[in-house]
């Protein structure tokens, strides 16, 4: 695509990296066959190739956002499936990302979506905020129908309350910070705790602690360490994300430096991305650069790591059907598609890959809250392509697709649908398959199962 920034423009380190990505398109349209916007909504500005003409134009002219651009940016769920289909090896990801930056700063959004956006960003990167924010939300769960009425934020606080757990499970009030390995420690990893996934799902974390343990391996959480800033990353606010990640970056190099680490593993896929990333982001941090890019290096989300380790045969026959869901930021952000099937077969699972795997589910960090009503037709039609390959149970490696997809389950059970199936993390099944604990929120279909023989 022939660009035409001026050579002032150019020195601005975010547009040259940006002109080089869009020099790199060449229009051929392969990215709309996979974009789950364009297969709903049929606009081409919906698609890959269309908000790549729109980011351009912005940034060339050096215009503020124009209503239209916003709303066709904010529709991407940045799932990049757009990027594993592009024959030219477009960087969509930092090119959106760049554009939703450029948004925050030259666009004034309505006092409403302002509002939202600020709540989402002062809580969800916060445990205890968090948490605290999940409490209310139970106990305004039985008015969803009137704030969904409401205008103009209406739908978005009825998205909230639907995705609020009944109840939000009790971790650790006091956590070690070092789990030693059984046995003779064949390596020492930090595990990153982050912000949703230990209020949602603490036994994700533990189930990976056991594991590694397990495997000679010693877990670390560094004193300090929280939100790897993901979320707010994918909402433009570009200080906010460098701050959450400038922050981990320190708490991982001293680390490093400390005791050493041959690897920071990661089991929210959607923070693998990011962290991931972090040598891109501080690319031009004079102080930030070598940290980051070293801790970039070491970051591995659990099941590339569990993939190189001597995993012993699983201690129970486990006959149970998996599907299993590979997250976008797993597959198409991180490109690992065969490692966590892999380890679920050779744990004893049959595993079956879902129709239209390369499409989202819809969860996409906080898109299932700004964009309700596109979130739940990605879910419906998620669960419908599970469902088909009745499973007893859904496997995935991200918690915001396992809040997504077990919550379209629940909706159709209540509906009249079959008994939802229990969707967990891959590394719950591994730990239970190789000698941990049942996961608690094993069906009863699958116990049902177990009383017919030993699993």
């Amino acid at each position: 695509m022939q660009t035409s920034f001026t050579p002032a423009q150019l020195a601005d380190p975010a547009n040259a990296s940006s002109e080089k990505i869009l020099r790199t398109c060449v229009h051929c349209g392969f990215c709309t066959a996979t974009c789950p916007t364009y297969l709903l909504l049929g606009d081409e500005l919906d698609s890959p190739r269309g908000r790549i003409y729109l980011i351009k134009d912005m940034l060339e002219g050096q215009k503020p956002a124009t209503p239209e651009v916003v709303t066709h940016i904010d529709r991407c769920l940045s799932c990049l499936s757009c990027m594993t289909t592009c024959p030219s090896g477009v960087h969509y990801m930092h090119l959106v990302d760049h554009a939703r930056a450029y948004i925050e700063k030259t666009y004034r959004r309505s006092m409403s979506d302002r509002l939202l956006r600020a709540l989402l960003a002062a809580t969800l990167p916060y445990r205890a905020r968090f948490r605290s924010a999940i409490m209310f939300a139970r106990l305004a769960k039985p008015l969803k129908g009137a704030m969904g009425s409401l205008p103009l934020l209406g739908a978005r606080l009825a998205a909230m309350l639907e995705l609020a757990p009944a109840s939000v499970p009790r971790g650790p009030a006091r956590r070690p910070r070092v789990f030693p390995a059984e046995g003779a420690r064949k390596g020492r990893v930090a595990l990153l705790d982050g912000c949703v996934q230990p209020v949602l799902k603490p036994s994700i974390n533990e189930a990976a602690i056991r594991l590694l343990n397990r495997l000679g391996i010693e877990v670390v959480f560094p004193q300090g360490e929280g939100c790897c800033g993901a979320l707010v990353h994918h909402m433009g606010r570009e200080a906010s994300s460098h701050a959450f990640a400038a922050h981990n970056i320190e708490v991982w190099h001293a680390e490093i430096e400390k005791s050493g680490l041959d690897a920071i593993l990661i089991t929210a896929s959607g923070c693998g991305t990011t962290i991931k990333d972090y040598g891109f982001m501080f690319r031009n941090d004079a102080r930030l650069a070598a940290k980051a890019a070293k801790v970039s290096a070491l970051a591995k989300d659990i099941s590339e790591y569990l993939t190189n380790l001597d995993l012993p045969a699983p201690s129970r026959p486990m006959g149970l059907t998996v599907a299993y869901h590979s997250a976008c930021s797993m597959q198409h952000g991180q490109r690992i598609i065969e490692d966590p099937k892999n380890l679920l077969r050779k744990a004893g699972f049959s595993v079956k890959d879902v129709a239209e795997g390369h499409i989202c589910c819809g969860s996409a960090g906080v898109y299932n809250i700004l964009q309700p009503e596109l979130a739940e037709k990605l879910r419906d039609r998620k669960i419908g392509h599970i469902a088909r390959t009745k499973p007893d149970i859904v496997a995935t490696g991200n918690i915001g697709c396992i809040t997504q997809i077990a919550k379209g389950f629940l909706n159709r059970e209540r509906a009249g649908g079959s008994a939802a199936p229990p969707v967990l993390h891959t590394v719950e099944l591994l730990d239970w398959a190789l000698g941990g604990p049942k996961p608690k929120n094993i069906a009863k279909a699958v116990l049902t199962r177990e009383m017919a023989g030993p699993l």
